[in-house]
């Protein structure tokens, strides 16, 4: 059965819009980042979904248990990390169609932290905003087939995969299949459908505008409930990714200064990288032109230089130098 929602010119205005601009990212090759930037896509991508659950650590902390390094903070938040880093590392492995994959995602996600991990709930739920509840998730019994016929219509569906997978996310978070860990496996799942089709959002961290719009995220989530459809949330889930994707072709290396491009990758937060990794964020740049922003970067303190040759190794530096 097909759950109920609208298409509406907005949702038709943005799918067009994020279409022209996935075949931008697909020409430029930005579908394939370097290994330094996959890196710190994947930690913002954990460090927003879990901020959004409450959880303390920074990015900062998030890259230092990657690399194995002792943290100081909350044992649950560094469980919750160190459960996120395996799942995504694993993302290629689910099938977006599988509900037996789906759970398991969950229970490598939520291992430690509840004791059904993996499993369907068993008892009735709501979820409660401040002092109110806000909404009432179906019975327990119910959720075997209502799960069944939401993957049934994400496979089978002949509406654009943008669409179905704002409404897989939207419908799985109404039906609460879990006893914790719901709006993580929600956020997650939608990436690993529209990965089926699209790989550049296996790199393309649209979670952290969702935890810089968290208030919007819950409102359209609120807004679906009362219309019992899920419109509004589609409309708010492709401004995300549309505002991703735009984010992402500003930094393809066309009509940007080298103050810009420096910018980007301070921001970045690679902790080292190569004048090729740096030619390879930036494509449209010339070998020359590389070398002229890094000497830039070195000579205002945005970059430190150590090695020689083609051993020369850049890290971001002092920005207020």
């Amino acid at each position: 059965m097909k759950p109920p929602y609208s298409i509406t010119s907005k949702i038709l205005k943005l799918t067009t819009s994020i279409s022209e601009k996935l075949g931008e990212v697909k020409a430029y090759f930005l579908d394939k980042p370097t290994p330094a930037l996959r890196k710190q896509n994947k930690i913002r991508t954990i460090h927003s979904s879990l901020k959004i659950e409450g959880n303390t650590l920074s990015e900062e902390q998030i890259t230092a248990l990657l690399e194995n390094k002792r943290v100081i903070a909350p044992k649950k938040d560094i469980l919750e990390v160190l459960n996120a880093v395996e799942v995504y590392e694993r993302i290629n492995s689910f099938s977006p169609y599988s509900v037996s994959s789906f759970k398991k995602a969950h229970e490598i996600l939520m291992s430690g932290l509840i004791g059904d991990a993996g499993e369907f709930r068993k008892e009735s739920v709501g979820i409660v905003h401040g002092q109110k509840v806000a909404h009432i998730a179906p019975p327990a019994g119910n959720i075997p087939f209502l799960i069944k016929d939401l993957f049934d219509y994400v496979k089978n569906d002949e509406d654009p995969v943008l669409i179905k997978s704002c409404v897989f996310h939207y419908e799985m978070e109404f039906i609460h299949p879990f006893t914790d860990g719901n709006g993580r496996m929600g956020r997650l799942w939608h990436t690993v459908i529209l990965m089926e089709e699209y790989p550049v959002f296996e790199y393309l961290p649209f979670e952290s505008l969702i935890a810089k719009t968290q208030e919007e995220y819950y409102k359209a989530l609120v807004q679906s409930d009362n219309t019992a459809n899920s419109t509004p949330f589609i409309e708010y889930m492709l401004e995300v990714i549309d505002k991703s994707l735009e984010e992402l072709l500003k930094f393809s290396g066309k009509k940007l200064t080298s103050a810009e491009r420096l910018e980007y990758i301070v921001g970045a937060g690679l902790k080292e990288f190569s004048r090729k990794d740096y030619m390879d964020i930036f494509k449209n740049i010339s070998s020359a032109t590389a070398s002229r922003d890094l000497k830039k970067g070195v000579e205002t303190g945005f970059l430190k230089m150590s090695g020689e040759k083609n051993k020369t190794r850049y890290t971001i530096g002092n920005s207020d130098n």
